[in-house]
């Protein structure tokens, strides 16, 4: 279904983000999808709260915070309140909704070995779908850039010349991020084979599905979920664990704070130091092992 008024209205009256819009349409998109498959629903104007519940039950088993689910059941909320706003429904399904509890745990980033266990003793084989894989998981790593971010991007967001990816980020931030010469040959490859779908209505996105539209933020957690089952044993694998990862890794070799914000489009430092907890152990061992009072 189309939720163009909608999208129209955050966009023209809430002065919403194009990003933020976007993001909510994809929410959107999702539980629409979820409730044509599970009740062969085809409008979400017409569901209850059971229903809801439901998907945020397989939103959990599927291994997403609470903080992104309750991102999820806000961008609902606010379409309700918009349909409730024009006059096409009486009630928002939502209403006595309360929201999933958070928390500040510390998320565990992958360690470089599960990481390479991941890209380099897998096998991911030479079809669409697996190069595509392999390209996701190498852009989460090797850039640091969000999920609904790698969603959106692209073809022209891409410069393969000057090995850079154009990414826009959080309030339409644009931000620069190299390529390494290996994501760059990943991309060439891809590139191929999704030339040769045989049908693509979303001719102008980077990452597809095999039948050519866009690919969407759930098949995209279920990738790096499904990838890093076999490759880790931490509870939570996630594209925000592997954006964590780039983080932590590259502060772990020495990078400088600062520009470990620029890369993930971050608008201030404290947003980027909450990576730092995890270089402590690093900084430890350096300390320990070139202090000259080390061994006294």
């Amino acid at each position: 279904m189309s939720f163009q008024s909608f999208t129209d209205y955050l966009l023209l009256e809430k002065n919403y983000s194009a990003l933020t819009v976007k993001a909510y349409q994809n929410d959107l998109e999702d539980f629409s999808e979820f409730i044509k498959t599970e009740y062969q629903t085809h409008s979400i104007n017409k569901v209850n709260y059971q229903q809801i519940r439901s998907w945020i039950v397989l939103l959990v088993e599927s291994g997403l915070s609470n903080r992104s689910i309750n991102r999820k059941i806000s961008a609902l909320n606010t379409y309700y309140k918009f349909l409730l706003k024009i006059g096409d429904i009486n009630l928002n399904p939502l209403a006595k909704h309360k929201a999933l509890k958070t928390s500040k745990k510390i998320q565990v980033p992958f360690s470089e070995a599960e990481i390479e266990m991941a890209l380099d003793d897998l096998n991911f084989g030479d079809d669409f779908e697996s190069i595509r894989n392999k390209l996701i998981i190498e852009f989460f790593y090797s850039t640091g850039i969000r999920r609904i971010e790698l969603v959106e991007l692209k073809l022209t967001s891409i410069d393969l010349d000057n090995k850079t990816l154009k990414v826009l980020g959080k309030r339409n931030k644009e931000r620069i991020v190299p390529l390494l010469k290996s994501v760059v040959q990943t991309t060439k490859k891809y590139l191929k084979l999704r030339s040769s779908l045989q049908s693509i209505s979303s001719k102008d996105h980077l990452f597809l599905t095999k039948k050519g539209v866009k690919i969407y933020e759930t098949l995209v957690y279920r990738i790096i979920n499904d990838y890093f089952s076999s490759a880790s044993s931490k509870v939570k694998k996630s594209p925000h664990i592997l954006r964590h990862s780039f983080a932590t890794h590259l502060l772990n070799q020495g990078a400088d704070l600062n520009a470990v914000k620029e890369l993930l489009g971050h608008s201030s430092l404290a947003a980027t130091q909450v990576y730092t907890h995890n270089s402590i152990a690093e900084l430890k061992k350096v300390h320990i092992n070139a202090h000259p009072r080390s061994k006294k």
